[in-house]
């Protein structure tokens, strides 16, 4: 008789408890190890008790558990979902075309999706602890992650991936999609040709990476250009003199940590012909606004913010974390830096747009400039 569905849990869960302390021993557990591994114990245990059928899914399930990402394993492999975030073990949510929707999907108990938090953390050298709760990673195909674990959170473990798309977005996709109009598109070619410098503004989730992508194909092929990150993302595919750079967190003794601003110092070493800062959120912005007014001219960046002059005095205030000099020099720079501003939104039914693109002519008086292009752009509910 084949066991029922409690017997079906606790021998799985057996098995599990084996295969790790089979792997223990293995000087490097390699996919091929686990699956060896558990290849053996299905054969030990379930040969005779279960239909071949559901010997494979058993040794998939724990695979997933052991190596891969347990439950949320689907998600992350179907390519319509594009962020998957777990508010503790029993509550999965996921985006699909821009709305976020509850998958019915659950972790068995904390003490799961805690293990595999560690085993995120773990691969990319992070410790995520009761002393260490909040910690960033990027996974091996590039998807971004962030966790933050009790006493912080008061739902459990929480987990958030923004996965990597490898779908390269072009300013002719985009406008095909509704996100800008042919107008805007033709402008930007311009201002990229002519070597302005560009900053892309928006709230989290609009597109901000994506447009700077299709943005970065109007790259003359001949020019130096050099990516600084937090984590990797963008993607120069026809750049041929491209180098990228990616910050580095401090070890786990508080050591060693690579900036941003570091970065960017060492890039202007390089001779780059731009920089493109992925994102900038501190006083890095000091360093990325001195290139830009010291011969670096094209160079790009992008910032979190509701509006292109709340991003402008946004800016203002990163400075200030780094460098205390007077309010007007700083508004100075920043207007003598820039002179593209492209702000970005995303409507309630999820469509990321450009709601804005504006020229920064200066400061005058007591405000920055600000020259919107004539062209309205696509409509919200277009």
């Amino acid at each position: 008789m084949e066991p029922g569905a409690g017997d079906l849990v606790r021998l799985t869960e057996d098995l599990e408890a084996e295969a790790y302390r089979r792997l223990d021993g293995v000087p490097e557990i390699t996919d091929e190890a686990v699956r060896q591994c558990l290849a053996g114990l299905s054969a030990e245990r379930l040969a005779g008790r279960l239909p071949a059928g559901e010997r494979i899914r058993i040794e998939k399930v724990l695979f997933a558990r052991i190596r891969g990402f347990d439950v949320l394993g689907d998600l992350l492999t179907d390519p319509s979902v594009t962020e998957i975030l777990v508010n503790g073990p029993d509550q999965i949510f996921a985006e699909r075309e821009g709305r976020l929707f509850e998958t019915g999907l659950r972790f068995p108990s904390e003490d799961r999706l805690l293990t595999l938090i560690q085993r995120i953390a773990g691969a990319v050298n992070r410790r995520v602890n009761m002393t260490s709760p909040i910690a960033d990673a990027r996974l091996s195909d590039g998807s971004r992650v962030s966790m933050i674990v009790p006493p912080v959170s008061l739902v459990g473990p929480v987990l958030s991936i923004r996965k990597f798309s490898g779908t390269l977005f072009t300013l002719d996709g985009l406008v095909e999609r509704g996100s800008l109009t042919q107008e805007q598109a033709d402008f930007l070619i311009r201002a990229v040709r002519e070597k302005r410098s560009v900053f892309i503004s928006g709230g989290t989730g609009t597109g901000k990476t994506t447009f700077l992508n299709a943005l970065s194909g109007h790259l003359p092929e001949d020019e130096r250009v050099i990516t600084i990150e937090d984590a990797a993302e963008l993607q120069l595919r026809h750049v041929n003199n491209l180098v990228r750079l990616e910050a580095r967190e401090a070890n786990l003794e508080g050591k060693n940590a690579v900036t941003l601003r570091d970065l960017i110092r060492a890039a202007l070493r390089m001779r780059p012909d731009r920089i493109l800062v992925g994102e900038v959120r501190g006083p890095e912005v000091i360093d990325m606004l001195q290139a830009m007014n010291t011969g670096h001219e094209g160079s790009w960046s992008t910032g979190h913010a509701n509006s292109a002059r709340e991003m402008l005095s946004r800016l203002e205030v990163m400075y200030l974390m780094g460098m205390e000099i007077p309010l007007p020099a700083i508004r100075r720079q920043i207007a003598d830096a820039l002179d593209i501003l492209v702000h970005l939104t995303r409507s309630r039914d999820g469509k990321r747009f450009v709601e804005g693109i504006y020229e920064l002519k200066g400061w005058a008086g007591d405000d920055y400039v600000l020259e919107p292009f004539c062209d309205e752009g696509p409509s919200p509910g277009a």
